[in-house]
């Protein structure tokens, strides 16, 4: 049997992270939190560029754009999503959840969905760095993760096909 799986070590690989300027306080932390993790995992800060949006509505098309350019080996949404008086905040983050897992599969590129979604700005505080972690961080290592899988997976298939 033959396991493949991603290593942890980011040494060579180039990521976008697609940040939403809407609830920027929570954005901010989770963007420190993606780059630290990433850094302490051997990326250098010259192989991680920021591009910002409004929004999480218009990271999807954001990441379509960055995963035609094939420059990156992973893409990083961040954002807030935070529950108002209305049902707005369910056709954000549903549509932004869609429209970046349409993106990783079409072009065959990880996009880590760190656009974190709460009821109360209190909660997307202790996701963004206090007591439940930091959300930029843990979705930044899965990236890394999955960029090393496909990697390997397609080191493998390459191998096989010669």
């Amino acid at each position: 049997m033959r396991i493949i799986e991603g290593n942890m070590i980011g040494t060579g690989l180039r990521f976008a992270i697609i940040a939403s300027r809407f609830n920027e306080l929570i954005t901010s932390k989770l963007i420190e939190g993606a780059k630290d993790a990433l850094s302490r995992h051997d990326v250098r800060h010259q192989d991680v560029d920021i591009y910002w949006t409004p929004g999480a509505w218009e990271q999807p098309l954001v990441a379509k754009e960055i995963a035609l350019s094939g420059k990156y080996d992973a893409i990083i949404a961040l954002g807030a999503v935070i529950k108002g008086d209305t049902s707005h905040n369910e056709y954000v983050a549903g549509e932004a959840s869609k429209g970046l897992a349409i993106v990783a599969l079409e072009h065959r590129i990880p996009v880590g969905f760190g656009i974190i979604t709460c009821d109360t700005l209190e909660q997307a505080l202790m996701r963004s760095g206090s007591k439940a972690g930091n959300k930029g961080a843990e979705t930044a290592l899965a990236a890394l993760e999955t960029a090393n899988v496909l990697k390997e997976a397609r080191t493998k298939k390459e191998s096989k096909d010669v």
